[in-house]
């Protein structure tokens, strides 16, 4: 017997999730580049002859992809459920690539090109949308295969990495757009014309590329052991397990998941109704306290604060790197600390910066003060609700009803996000500040609901969390 064998391997189990989170990384990238490309495509289809584009149209343009995510997390269950975790994320990098290269040109070699039209529009839309079917499905599963293909000892920091990834695409897309604005022209005027020309496609193509490498590099990782075991397939799940946990480890974890193989056909409520709530407003939480709306308008937000052109594009990538550093700090901490705490100090610090934003909107107070309490904001949610709600996602849930709970959570999740997305536009015309209060009263909500309805996971393998909703019912 191999030390591999008797110990497992680390860099093994290491590699598998690198794979895993480059999807996470799309996820990010993918709902984050219409932040850079917005105000172009703004500009671009004002100048259509054949209908008017209002401000709630824009508000969908630029949101449009949310629908896609609310499909795609809807039937992430089903996808993950009958063809297993891996061959579900074969599909959403298809998805990413196909959304990629026909957002770039949707005029699909059909309509003519640069033209705006309500034709193109839909074109558009519809590759967003694409594009969000794809970011549904990963945004449910990734996090799951994780889950599923970790040990519980520090499951909770590999699935925070899939968060990290996330923001890191973020952070990558923001960079990327910046880079291609900055390199248009040398003038203002120039750049922003070339913008409307060609800027905004560039940026959408750009995903093509960590798509491409996705597609190909997710054949190569196993289908996690829990997928396996459900189907039968106790040999294939104990090599996977054997090879990352060792050989004596991997027989308890294949006899605790076997253990609930008999359950699978119970219904989705056999847990009790709790769980799937609290699954349903953890996600609903996650999207009500305006994050998204930071994330998609973030140079739009900051040109409001006084900042302009290539200045705004450099304060977001400057939060980017923000929120990559309180992302780590959660990654560091959620498996020693737990994950209510964190969620509470989380809800705690964004009421605190998006009620002082209120405050300095209603006194029209910009400037550094503002971009503070924006970073405050953000750094609270990225070492909390940014990862940890992705964590409890993929954890709460019992074996044998987690595809279908975690896909219902998820859609949940992507409708609130476009709700609050695609209302923003029309709420700010109403009131910037009182738009801020309304996400800093659902801040203190949130921080209510983990209180009083999420249990602490940390430290419990995912078969414990069928005796624990048992206990609860």
């Amino acid at each position: 017997m191999t030390s591999n064998q008797s110990n497992g391997s680390r860099a093994y189990l290491f590699s598998i999730v690198l794979v895993a989170v480059i999807g996470g990384l799309l996820f990010g990238y993918d709902t984050a580049v219409v932040s850079g490309a917005e105000q172009a495509l703004d500009t671009f289809f004002r100048t259509a002859s054949d209908f008017t584009y209002t401000a709630w149209m824009h508000g969908f343009t630029a949101s449009s992809a949310l629908i896609g995510c609310v499909i795609g997390g809807a039937i992430s269950g089903v996808l993950a459920a009958r063809f297993g975790r891996k061959r579900t994320l074969v599909v959403a990098a298809v998805l990413f690539f196909v959304s990629a290269v026909g957002s770039w040109c949707p005029e699909s070699g059909i309509l003519p090109y640069g033209e705006a039209s309500f034709a193109l529009l839909v074109s558009f839309n519809l590759y967003r949308i694409i594009g969000g079917i794809g970011v549904g499905l990963a945004s449910a599963v990734c996090p799951m295969y994780i889950a599923e293909i970790s040990p519980a000892r520090i499951r909770g920091t590999l699935v925070s990495c899939n968060q990290f990834a996330i923001i890191f695409g973020m952070l990558v897309v923001y960079f990327v757009n910046y880079l291609i604005r900055n390199n248009l022209g040398d003038t203002v005027e120039v750049i922003e014309q070339a913008m409307v020309d060609i800027g905004w496609r560039r940026m959408f193509l750009s995903e093509a590329f960590p798509a491409g490498a996705f597609f190909l590099l997710i054949l190569l990782v196993p289908e996690t052991p829990r997928f396996l075991a459900l189907r039968g397939n106790d040999t294939r799940a104990f090599a996977v397990l054997e090879r990352i946990n060792g050989t004596a480890e991997a027989r308890t974890i294949l006899d605790e998941i076997k253990s609930t193989v008999h359950e699978k056909r119970e219904r989705l409520f056999a847990y009790g109704a709790t769980v799937i709530v609290v699954g349903i407003l953890l996600s609903f939480f996650q999207q009500a306290i305006g994050i998204n709306v930071v994330l998609y308008y973030a140079p739009r937000i900051f040109e409001n604060m006084g900042a302009t052109g290539d200045a705004s594009m450099l304060q977001t990538v400057v939060m980017g790197i923000v929120n990559i550093v309180f992302t780590v700090v959660a990654i560091f901490t959620v498996d020693r600390v737990g994950r209510k705490p964190l969620l509470i100090i989380g809800s705690t610090g964004m009421m605190v910066g998006m009620a002082v934003l209120a405050a300095l909107s209603f006194t029209d107070t910009i400037g550094l003060a503002a971009l503070v309490f924006i970073i405050i904001y953000t750094a609270s949610f990225m070492m909390s609700w940014g990862p940890i709600c992705w964590v409890l996602i993929s954890e709460i849930f019992p074996n044998t009803i987690r595809s279908q709970a975690v896909a219902i959570a998820v859609a949940a999740q992507w409708v609130s996000n476009f709700l609050v997305s695609a209302t923003f536009p029309s709420l700010s015309e109403w009131s910037v500040g009182g738009t801020y209060c309304i996400y800093a009263a659902m801040s203190l909500l949130s921080a209510l609901f983990v209180w009083k309805m999420v249990p602490e996971t940390k430290g419990k393998t995912l078969e414990q969390m069928s005796a624990l909703w048992r206990s609860r019912r």
